[in-house]
């Protein structure tokens, strides 16, 4: 199996029109166009996986829905640029990935008073259609997630 090293030089060579950059998380920055990436985190499918947004081409999302979009996309790209670089990226990897997302985003779309699931008016504003409640939410896909109420 090849260093992570090794696949990262390869990945720099083939794709120059992307920068890499080490840092504390895996991450796709479309304005410099940069994948930030960890060495000492042996999740290399998260590399892969920062790169398959670079190379679709994602610079942002409106709703919710779009973001999981977004990361299947990613996550079938990594996929197939791993296998260049003779690398395999399990479906349970990317399920267990994905589910991240998916308890990240129901846990913004839960309402903060009776906790039914709500409806996502805006990027940040969700309404719940079992109380009226309406709250606001902040990016959090990094920190702790808040819900603020805005009215009742």
């Amino acid at each position: 199996m090849q260093s992570i090293h090794s696949i990262l030089s390869k990945l720099k060579n083939d794709y120059t029109d992307i920068n890499f950059k080490e840092n504390d998380l895996f991450a796709w920055s479309p304005k410099d166009k940069t994948v930030s990436y960890n060495l000492l985190n042996n999740e290399w499918e998260k590399l892969f996986h920062e790169v398959g947004h670079a190379l679709i081409g994602h610079i942002d999302y409106t709703h919710d829905i779009n973001l999981l979009t977004c990361e299947r996309d990613a996550w079938e790209k990594a996929k197939k640029i791993a296998h260049i670089y003779n690398y395999e990226i399990s479906d349970q990897i990317i399920e267990s990935q994905l589910d991240t997302y998916r308890q990240w985003l129901h846990a913004r779309s839960t309402c903060p008073s009776c906790q039914s699931t709500g409806l996502q008016m805006n990027s940040k504003k969700y309404s719940c259609i079992t109380c009226g409640q309406t709250w606001r939410v902040n990016e959090a896909k990094v920190c702790s997630l808040r819900r603020y109420k805005i009215k009742q």
